[in-house]
């Protein structure tokens, strides 16, 4: 026995392939590119009584401790887009989203390239908070916070490219143990 089917309209013949890609697409759960424009600053804003003032700061080098997070899976980033833990991304109080970082481990001299892409963290003496692909990549998942050297950089399109697209972007040589110790010291002087 068989069956006959009205003719569908030429248009929506067309059409019908594309929405079947749409539609296995979105079942898929692939990876949504992410952009480096516009680049957002943001007004200021405040978080448990301390007002933050976002601003480009392209001369920012700092010292202090990362912290990692990783639960927040499917939310949203203050830049519009959505976290993913294994990304080698990061938050930071008030750099430009995005804005790439080289973040150096104190402890081991491993230095990583990160897309800074939300906001935080806002606990005392944190200056960045690493997604948790970076804190693996940079050695201190184990840790929950590690003194680290934050410097902002401008990298080739290539390593940028990588991090949008959630991949590390190529090999950074280890710090020297002789700046380690003198960064070491000086957040000590600092009191950290």
């Amino acid at each position: 026995m068989s069956r006959t089917f009205p003719l569908l309209p030429p248009r929506l013949a067309r059409l019908l392939p594309l929405l079947a890609l749409t539609a296995l697409a979105a079942c898929a759960g692939g990876y949504k590119p992410v952009s480096d424009t516009p680049v957002k600053i943001g007004r200021p804003y405040t978080v448990r009584g301390t007002t933050y003032v976002p601003a480009a700061d392209p001369g920012y080098d700092m010292l202090g401790y990362a912290s990692w997070y990783g639960s927040e899976s499917g939310n949203m980033t203050a830049n519009g887009e959505k976290f993913r833990p294994g990304a080698i991304t990061a938050a930071h109080k008030t750099l430009p989203l995005p804005t790439y970082v080289e973040v150096t481990s104190l402890q081991t001299g491993r230095t990583i390239l990160v897309r800074i892409n939300d906001r935080g963290p806002f606990a005392r003496g944190r200056i960045i908070d690493l997604s948790k692909g970076a804190a693996e990549q940079l050695g201190i998942r184990a840790a929950g916070t590690a003194p680290v050297r934050v410097r902002v950089v401008d990298p080739p399109e290539r390593d940028k490219k990588r991090l949008r697209e959630g991949k590390p972007a190529a090999p950074r040589p280890n710090a020297p143990t002789s700046s380690l110790a003198f960064w070491r010291n000086q957040l000590h002087q600092a009191g950290y």
